[in-house]
């Protein structure tokens, strides 16, 4: 029986292949990484008393969570070890941080209310990504079940960075605080449908009004930059609003559609 004979050259090319397929895995790494530590500053931002940097810091890692999963996407490293990082990373940006500095900046005062409200938004953002791990397989890609944790923390993030625009303390709205941390929290966790936005492809052709959508779209962001915390806050905030407003809607079809089916029944039995 022959053996083949060692080929150094193909070995070395085969580790150097191996070498940089495990390189890039290090790119969507960092983003994680990047949104980790954008969630561990805005903590310690919330600490030190600026909370418009804190809040900042949990919109930066926003963006940075949008990316890694493109990244790795694009790349063709998508990895087990990529996805539980990155439900630790959100843990921390999106459930621990927002909980924090929401709780230092308004519920402080508050007493056993304030940290009761923080810990609900904290335990909320923790079920929601255990839920959502879950059911990644098996869930419809169009919607997400629960108010995702990362428009929660956009939604807390961005009422503290647009009070503290006019210079509001905290303290002074801290009911406002409380009811909305309590409002994303408990949302996380419901059942209420959310728009993914996962099915909308760029590359493919648009009717020339969307076009003209985009465009509008844009000069708005750019016209409204002075005021981008409070825009931001009523984006999230109509976004967060919006799983209700669908929920009422399809309950008012299915009734009205009950309604018609019993019409049509007592019709056909009156013949």
């Amino acid at each position: 029986m022959n053996l083949p004979m060692p080929n150094p050259q193909r070995e070395k090319e085969f580790l150097r292949g191996r070498i940089r397929r495990s390189g890039i895995y290090i790119l969507p790494n960092l983003f994680t990484t990047a949104a980790l530590f954008a969630g561990f500053y805005a903590i310690v931002q919330a600490m030190n008393g600026r909370f418009e940097q804190a809040a900042l810091a949990i919109f930066v890692a926003l963006v940075m969570d949008g990316l890694d999963g493109r990244v790795a996407r694009l790349t063709r490293t998508e990895s087990a070890f990529g996805a539980e990082y990155d439900s630790l990373s959100d843990m921390v940006a999106f459930g621990a941080a927002p909980a924090l500095v929401v709780y230092v900046w308004a519920l402080k005062g508050m007493g056993r209310l304030g940290w009761i409200a923080a810990f609900i938004y904290c335990v909320g953002a923790a079920l929601r990504l255990a839920r959502f791990n879950t059911q990644l397989n098996h869930a419809d890609k169009r919607y997400f079940q629960g108010l995702p944790s990362p428009a929660a923390a956009a939604l807390v993030a961005g009422l503290v960075w647009a009070m503290n625009q006019y210079q509001v303390n905290g303290r002074d709205i801290d009911w406002l605080a409380w009811s909305i941390t309590l409002f994303a929290g408990f949302t996380m966790v419901s059942n209420i449908r959310y728009y993914s936005f996962k099915d909308i492809n760029l590359r493919r052709a648009v009717p020339f009004w969307g076009v003209v959508a985009v465009a509008l779209v844009v000069v708005l962001l750019v016209s409204v930059s002075s005021n981008l915390p409070e825009l931001l806050f009523a984006l999230f905030g109509i976004y967060a609003l919006s799983g209700y407003c669908m929920a009422l809607w399809g309950w008012a079809r299915r009734k009205s559609a009950g309604r018609k089916a019993d019409e049509q029944a007592g019709d056909l039995h009156g013949e």
